[in-house]
């Protein structure tokens, strides 16, 4: 066991029993933000353990940041309130120049500014990123941007957001993965200038946004990268995303498996625990061994990350395997609590919509097994 790793499970989950579920399940009724609790995570360094020691972080790797977030997620918490921060920081820590890093960072990590947005989805393309339509245009000393954004989480709770858009058109480009490039934006100064926010209501309370850019003007200091190399920027930060994701999916499986077991031994039906049944023990062990081989592969992938190394398939394969396993943990959750678990009362089914929604974001299974497919086993690409 890694004595590192296993202090940090403790402070978390001791930070996190200062907000219990009820306190979740508040600001799931209301469609809150968790402010205190973003605030308290971040004031203890648990938020900003990416960012290096000299710019105020504690200088850790996404290994360190996948345990945070499985334990957050496995103490009933909603992760999602504040992941971004943690998987965005990606794209700036290793594409972002030094006087960027100088302006930004050390404001992220004394809690001052949020960076918790990652601008890419867009209505008519979905995941098809290199399609986007949202664009950048250079003029003098500014970029002016124009288009639309979907299913932007946590705009409204942030100061800035790293945005990606097209600065040469698709027929401009040999490849397709060229001619896009990233910018950080300052939210702050945005909204009402050219930006406008639009919120969407959804089946979970993950904050999420609609877009829409109309002569967005910014300085060209904002571009994250080189012009044009800007798929290359998204991309670090969507394998740490991948990881992280598959982290919370990691502590979602075990906060059911937590709870099917306790409820399994207390519950006494017909003179017995239903524990004793094999119909109910059974597929608790099978989820509890899903979601253990699952956390291998997350933990591979972390590994390979934090090392530089190539971690593409990784990334994908522990996001597939982790939202597989918690969704079949919660479905078993559910079924080991019956009728109980329809009850807002036990907390399950906030959890089981939760755990969902990483079956198809960031990334669907389908394009997963895709990507899988053509640049694992060389197969014809299938789209």
């Amino acid at each position: 066991m890694n004595l590192e790793l296993q202090e940090i499970r403790n402070s978390v989950r001791q930070l996190c029993e200062g907000y219990g579920e009820e306190y979740w399940l508040e600001l799931d009724r209301e469609n809150g933000y968790p402010t205190e609790f973003v605030k308290e995570l971040t004031e203890s360094g648990f938020l900003t353990v990416l960012i290096p020691e000299e710019y105020g972080g504690a200088g850790l790797g996404v290994i360190e940041a996948a345990v945070v977030m499985e334990e957050v997620c496995r103490a009933g918490a909603h992760a999602g309130a504040c992941h971004a921060q943690m998987y965005v920081m990606g794209s700036v820590l290793r594409h972002g120049n030094a006087s960027q890093k100088k302006k930004y960072l050390p404001e992220i990590a004394a809690g001052r500014i949020r960076l918790q947005s990652f601008g890419v989805t867009e209505p008519t393309t979905g995941t098809d990123t290199t399609n986007l339509k949202t664009t950048a245009r250079k003029d003098g000393d500014e970029y002016v941007i124009d288009g639309q954004k979907v299913w932007i989480s946590r705009i409204q709770h942030s100061d800035l957001m790293v945005l990606l858009a097209r600065t040469q058109g698709r027929d401009e480009v040999s490849k397709k993965t060229e001619g896009l490039s990233a910018f950080i934006i300052d939210i702050r100064e945005a909204e009402g200038n050219g930006l406008t926010i639009q919120p969407i209501e959804s089946m979970i309370n993950h904050h999420s946004c609609e877009l829409f850019f109309d002569g967005l003007r910014i300085p060209k200091d904002n571009l994250l990268g080189e012009e044009g190399k800007g798929f290359k920027v998204i991309l670090d930060g969507m394998n740490a995303e991948r990881i992280l994701i598959a982290a919370e999916c990691i502590g979602d499986g075990r906060y059911f498996i937590d709870k099917a077991s306790n409820y399994a031994r207390e519950r006494e039906v017909f003179g017995r625990p239903i524990g004793k049944n094999q119909g109910v023990q059974f597929p608790i062990a099978r989820c509890y061994a899903e979601i253990e081989a699952a956390a291998l592969m997350v933990e591979k992938g972390a590994r390979l990350f934090d090392a530089g190394e190539a971690c593409g398939a990784e990334a994908n394969m522990a996001k597939m395997l982790a939202s597989e396993a918690s969704w079949r943990a919660g479905d078993m959750c559910m079924q080991t609590h019956g009728g109980f678990a329809f009850s807002k009362e036990y907390h399950i089914e906030r959890k089981f919509r939760e755990t969902r929604l990483y079956q198809i974001a960031p990334i669907s299974t389908n394009l997963i097994l895709s990507y899988i497919g053509e640049h694992v086993l060389d197969l014809p690409r299938s789209f």
